[in-house]
């Protein structure tokens, strides 16, 4: 190794529903999966969620896993969890691993924040959104980015189903499904 300490092959994330572990998780193995494709290589990253939900044997094949890609400049091990690594129902020298590299406690995004994901979201798509129904889905609806994410990707397919803009009344009218959109009014 040259005078040069091992690399840290493992990151662990870790906190509460909503706070973008799963999409972390997504994002990167997205990227690897077209990287690997690229590199015309096998891929040699672990990407597991929700940790603390492993039975005995799974953990057994994670740790294992975790050790085997050790010495590996290439490989990268990616985990999250809902608790820090020493607070997991899982087996002791798994929790050790997990705590050995890079642990990240991820918090649930503010309003703020939410509002310009949303935002960067819409304009990703090709749309904007007004404040006002930023604001109403932020009061009144289910406030995990994923829902929120979810209800924009409605309204984008409704707007251009229809030909409307994004606006509070087509919101109002989305959630009550007993109304209907063909009408153009």
């Amino acid at each position: 190794m040259g005078g040069h300490g091992p690399t840290t092959k493992v990151l662990y994330v870790w906190g509460v529903a909503g706070a973008g572990k799963s999409h972390l998780l997504s994002s990167f193995r997205t990227e690897r999966a077209s990287a690997t494709h690229t590199a015309g290589g096998d891929d040699l990253h672990v990407v597991m969620d929700d940790v603390e939900r492993l039975g005995d044997a799974q953990q057994v094949a994670l740790f294992d896993a975790i050790n085997q890609r050790a010495l590996d400049p290439q490989a990268m091990v990616l985990v999250s969890g809902s608790l820090a690594p020493r607070d997991l129902p899982v087996r002791p020298e798994l929790s050790s691993r997990l705590g050995s590299g890079l642990v990240f406690c991820l918090q649930p995004l503010t309003d703020d924040e939410k509002m310009a994901a949303l935002r960067a979201h819409a304009a990703s798509r090709g749309f904007g959104l007004r404040d006002d129904v930023v604001a109403y889905l932020l009061r009144h609806g289910r406030r995990d980015m994923a829902s929120l994410i979810g209800t924009l990707d409605v309204l984008d397919r409704l707007s251009l189903e229809t030909g409307r803009e994004i606006t509070l009344p087509m919101l109002r009218q989305m959630e009550q499904p007993e109304l209907e959109f063909g009408s153009g009014h």
